[in-house]
């Protein structure tokens, strides 16, 4: 199979964008604060206490989480033995492009670069913060 210049190009960028571990917790952590900070009243009525997990594909890496009372906590990187009730599945450079504005999630989760698994109550409220 012989590449051209612009599928090189492409690769080269792909490979460029993978964000390391320590980037991801970074992220994940900033995300937290993030919603942290956003109005107390808003977060308790659409957030439902939940347990969340992201496991990045491509790092080969788990991170897990509690929604409580509207604050994301307990962030720590390892799966929790027993299955989440919201599982996020990415390659940790859509994470990366997600929050530096460049992927949406929307875009991302219909076509499959994004892969949530959730119950309809749960989807029909996040939808909201997303």
């Amino acid at each position: 199979m012989h590449l051209s210049e612009f599928d090189t190009v492409v690769c080269r960028e792909e490979f460029a964008r993978v964000a390391s571990l320590e980037q991801c917790r970074e992220i994940i952590i900033s995300l937290a604060d993030q919603l942290n900070a956003a109005d107390v009243e808003a977060r308790r009525k659409h957030i439902p206490d939940r347990t969340l997990e992201l496991t990045l594909s491509d790092l080969g890496a788990s991170f897990h989480g509690r929604l409580t009372d509207g604050e994301l906590v307990d962030i720590r990187e390892a799966t929790s033995g027993k299955k989440p009730h919201i599982k996020l599945m990415m390659r940790s450079d859509d994470l990366l492009l997600m929050t530096e504005g460049e992927l949406h999630f929307a875009h991302a989760w219909a076509t499959g670069r994004v892969r949530l698994d959730a119950g309809f109550r749960d989807l029909l409220r996040l939808r909201k913060l997303l």
